[in-house]
């Protein structure tokens, strides 16, 4: 993340890192409320959190609980972290005293001695760290109802997935059909691309990921495996090579999944300039573990690799190696309209981000809702299951029932450990760029207590 900041700064900013800083030092010096919706989480990753000595002082009350709603979270540690970054630059995480904390943690993790996990230390080092760079990669792009759709590149499966299934989609005209049937198109055009991602995708430095993904052509050939019955998953992936042979598919693939915790949020300005920006530490709390005296967890980002292959005698693009960076479903998206932006959107949720951002995009695109109104309906997530996952809302909608009835689509209820936060599919924002020369900034209405949406200085008119 440091890396990427600097270069952001660095390419596009109008400030210095170290002066972009500063709002978040204050941040994480002043503190700020804790919230309900932050109460979940802690509970969510409680046993990792209490594992570790420095985890449990930053994170918990006293005794090792969640912090209660309504009290101050302040870190100081991370406001003086922030601090060094900006005197030092990113050069401090990479190769200076940073580094050399972070490799020690991991080395010689701050266990609790109250613990029933069992840690075992790792093998990081601060060379590991100073080896790492930021690349520049070209996004993905496909163009869908006369907007160019702009996406993140592997080593994210997101851009390539979502593309797919756009263009899978739009061999349907959906926004003149009954509503049902355009939602049978949808989640059989994820069900069709989340089997290609499983099989073809990964760090594309490692792996020779195939350009047909984002060819109409290679669409066309899953196109025509949708009839009027839900396919049965899990569905073989196809032939993402020419020439393509028409409704080609290889043998059946298996499915991943990551965990669901990832932020997401989507910022422009009066010139133009947009920046939609995933960003995470895998499950909530990472591998719960806090850097003493530098006040931020470590990630646990290796879960999202295959550790066996997803089907057993073939290749699996996302098996771990050295130097290799995880697959992830981060969709960061920018729509253009002849060259000029005519929305953004992104959401966290893990595998479900793909099917999240989809959703979003078909709700505002060919079923004329407003973005407030795309982010807001029910979602449901088909990534190659049996079941699709629902949210209550669609769930036990009429559409979903006719989708049962009519399709054959089935449905489960999306659920988890702490109800309240894990029945949502995805946290989505977006900011759309309305006719007027408006700008509408977007965020969640219910999901996880709601979303933030902002404008720093509103127009007049």
């Amino acid at each position: 993340m440091v890396a990427t900041w600097a270069q952001a700064v660095g390419r596009y900013g109008e400030h210095s890192l170290a002066a972009d800083l500063r709002p978040a030092i204050d941040v994480a010096r002043h503190g700020f409320t804790i919230t309900p919706d932050f109460v979940q989480q802690e509970q969510t990753s409680l046993t990792d959190l209490q594992a570790f000595t420095s985890s449990r002082a930053l994170f918990l009350t006293p005794d090792g609980q969640a912090l209660p709603v309504g009290s101050t979270l302040r870190n100081p540690d991370l406001a003086r972290t922030y601090q060094d970054l900006a005197r030092y630059g990113p050069g401090y995480l990479y190769r200076g005293p940073l580094a050399a904390d972070i490799a020690r943690t991991v080395q010689h993790p701050p266990v609790w001695p109250g613990t029933s996990l069992t840690v075992r230390p790792g093998i990081m080092t601060a060379a590991d760290l100073g080896r790492y760079t930021a690349k520049l990669r070209a996004p993905t792009h496909v163009n869908y109802r006369g907007l160019d759709i702009y996406g993140m590149a592997p080593p994210s499966s997101g851009g390539l997935t979502v593309g797919e299934a756009l263009n899978i989609l739009s061999g349907w005209d959906l926004s003149s059909e009954p509503r049902v049937q355009a939602l049978f198109q949808y989640l059989e055009a994820s069900r069709l691309a989340y089997a290609d991602r499983n099989a073809y995708i990964g760090d594309s430095d490692y792996e020779s990921v195939p350009p047909g993904l984002l060819d109409p052509k290679f669409a066309a050939t899953r196109r025509c495996l949708v009839h009027d019955t839900a396919l049965t998953s899990p569905v073989a992936p196809g032939n993402p090579y020419p020439p393509y042979a028409p409704c080609a598919t290889a043998a059946a693939g298996g499915s991943s999944d990551e965990g669901l915790h990832t932020n997401h949020l989507v910022v422009a300005d009066k010139w133009g300039n947009v920046v939609s920006y995933t960003n995470t530490i895998e499950q909530i709390a990472g591998n719960g573990m806090t850097v003493p005296g530098r006040g931020f967890l470590l990630n646990n980002e290796m879960t999202d690799f295959d550790f066996t292959p997803a089907t057993a005698g073939q290749h699996d693009p996302n098996l771990p190696a050295s130097g290799k960076r995880p697959r992830s479903s981060m969709s960061p998206t920018i729509a253009l309209r002849d060259g000029h932006p005519a929305f953004a959107i992104g959401s966290p949720g893990g595998a479900t981000i793909i099917t999240t951002v989809l959703q979003i995009l078909i709700n505002h695109m060919d079923f004329g809702m407003s973005l407030p109104d795309a982010i807001t309906a029910p979602r449901a997530s088909q990534r190659n299951a049996a079941t699709t996952q629902a949210e209550a809302a669609f769930y036990n909608s009429d559409l979903a029932h006719q989708l049962t009835s009519q399709y054959g689509e089935q449905f489960s209820l999306v659920t988890g450990p702490v109800l309240p936060m894990a029945s949502w599919i995805g946290n989505a924002t977006g900011i759309d760029f309305l006719p007027d020369g408006r700008m509408q900034a977007a965020g969640e209405s219910t999901r996880r207590d709601g979303g933030s949406s902002l404008v720093v200085h509103p127009s007049s008119h």
